[in-house]
């Protein structure tokens, strides 16, 4: 199974579009973790499992949500409500109350993925305004049991192998 994973699109489009289109016949979820500054009711939000950052006015995102997919469960929030650009500890308490395998987040539009007590944390980056990198980036994520395998793609170079990582659960 596969999911695709984005954040802080900050209002871009056609480019979340372009993500369903270019990926759709091989992802069997996509996730938004926030700050699209898109109204639920816009069509390219059709598809896309949805929080709300703080950047999204419309109380339509939830501000957290839980998806299961090949027997992991998934936490999505943007972080802002769990101080992500600080510490991962409160994000980390939340996915243990959850009993989350991974939790994805935003917000501080830096790229990263990690394991801490069992939890595997993903930060897709940002895909309209990334730091650190120069790179609009989103992240596929691979599910295969207890391997899981995050591969990172550039908006417009398309697979940055290099960054490919293997994780066990």
């Amino acid at each position: 199974m596969k999911v695709l994973i984005v954040s802080d699109s900050h209002g871009l489009v056609s480019e979340l579009g372009v993500l369903k289109k270019r990926h759709g016949k091989e992802v069997d979820l996509f996730l938004h973790c926030g700050d699209s500054e898109l109204a639920a009711s816009e069509d390219v939000m059709e598809g896309y499992i949805t929080v709300q950052g703080n950047c999204d006015y419309e109380d339509k995102y939830p501000t957290e949500t839980i998806q299961e997919i090949a027997g992991k469960k998934i936490f999505l929030t943007h972080g802002h409500l769990y101080g992500v650009k600080s510490s991962l500890n409160s994000l980390l308490y939340k996915a243990k109350e959850v009993q989350a395998d991974i939790a994805c987040f935003g917000h501080s539009h830096y790229l990263g993925m990690e394991v801490v007590d069992d939890v595997l944390f993903i930060n897709p980056g940002s895909l309209r305004l990334p730091r650190g990198r120069m790179e609009q980036t989103y992240v596929i994520l691979t599910i295969e049991r207890d391997r899981l395998e995050t591969e990172v793609y550039d908006f417009h170079k398309g697979l940055l192998p290099e960054l490919k990582n293997d994780f066990s659960l």
